[in-house]
């Protein structure tokens, strides 16, 4: 088989590959779709290596890893099995069955683990598409523990897209514990944005979408924005308090990144405001007293989310009909990678997709 492989400065390679065989306790994924995610770029445009002991993986050989491996790119899969290993029971899984691929793998026993949040494994959690190989191939192994069925309502790009991007957006949800009666506003109308608004309509939440994008903007509501504020144009503070008849916003989500728009999200908020802090990067910079005591306010960093969580945000799906494949603005083969990645880079469309 052939897979995507991340060089850094902005440089990739399709490889040959083995094709995989199960372990005990494995399965082979046939992929139908595999998702581009932003942070994927952090690894297309810098070195791998570099980026990966950025994020706390300093002894990369304790891992089978090598810091010139060979480790094919994508951490959004989905897909059907074609081969499982002798020791998965029938009764959950069998060959055929449509799944997604959760993205992590754990150790399995920590209470992290064994409570679906393998991200936060005791042991450190190994990264499809980053330590171990991901999706951007026509097949990929991985323990039947990182599955979720998917149900035939469901269409494999959505599947992607729930593995990691919108996933993410359904996790911060969860957290603020968001009800048809709150008021959310969303800043950051990239992919996890329009997941966090198209997702929380469906809830029926009154959405409220800011970006600095007058593109992005104006696509939040096809994806159930009530309102919309461009930030480059006015103050999204004012604006929202305005909208809210001067109350601010019941709940706050920063799927942007930057300093800014996390300041923002915390001060567009009422007293009693709950704000979920999804994008990486940025520091936090406000007042506490003025900003969070003395409003009450409670500030949550909302890490993906758990596997538990990505069945349940895969079922709200089907059973709400939500239009996740409108994120898709480009789908490729994977012979196209180079050009799917170059066009990816300019983040000027929004989230792109190879399928098989």
């Amino acid at each position: 088989m052939q897979g995507v492989v991340f060089r850094g400065e902005r440089k990739l390679e399709i490889l040959d590959f083995d094709d995989p065989t199960p372990g005990p306790g494995d399965a082979v994924i046939e992929i139908k779709a595999s998702g581009m995610c932003g942070s994927d770029l952090h690894f297309y445009r810098n070195n791998p290596a570099e980026v990966i002991k950025s994020l706390g993986f300093k002894d990369l050989a304790s891992r089978g890893m090598a810091e010139d491996a060979a480790v094919i790119a994508g951490h959004e899969p989905c897909g059907r099995i074609v081969a499982l290993g002798s020791a998965v029971d029938p009764r959950v899984f069998k060959v055929g069955d449509r799944v997604t691929v959760f993205h992590y793998e754990g150790c399995q026993l920590c209470d992290h683990c064994r409570s679906g949040w393998t991200q936060m494994c005791n042991h450190g959690a190994d990264i499809h598409g980053l330590i171990k190989h991901g999706g951007h191939a026509q097949y990929m192994k991985v323990p039947v523990t990182s599955l979720v069925h998917l149900p035939e309502e469901v269409s494999y790009t959505t599947g992607a897209a729930v593995s990691c991007g919108t996933g993410t957006a359904w996790g911060a949800l969860m957290r603020l514990q968001l009800t048809a009666r709150d008021t959310l506003a969303v800043f950051g109308l990239g992919p996890v944005g329009l997941s966090a608004a198209q997702l929380a309509a469906a809830m029926g939440a009154e959405v409220i979408g800011v970006d600095i994008s007058a593109d992005r903007v104006a696509r939040a509501k096809e994806f159930g924005a009530t309102h919309t504020i461009d930030g480059s144009k006015a103050d999204p503070i004012e604006e929202i308090l305005k909208l809210t008849g001067g109350l601010g916003a019941t709940c706050a989500m920063d799927c942007a990144g930057g300093e800014m728009p996390k300041q923002q999200a915390v001060r567009c908020t009422r007293p009693w405001g709950r704000i979920a802090l999804v994008a990486v990067g940025g520091n936090l910079n406000i007042d506490g007293m003025k900003d969070v005591i003395g409003k009450q306010r409670t500030i949550l960093g909302s890490y993906t989310f758990s596997e538990p969580s990505m069945k349940d945000c895969v079922t709200f799906i089907a059973d709400h009909g939500v239009e996740v494949d409108k994120l898709f603005t480009d789908r490729w083969q994977l012979e196209q990678a180079e050009e799917a990645y170059r066009v990816f880079d300019g983040q000027a469309g929004g989230k792109g997709v190879f399928v098989f």
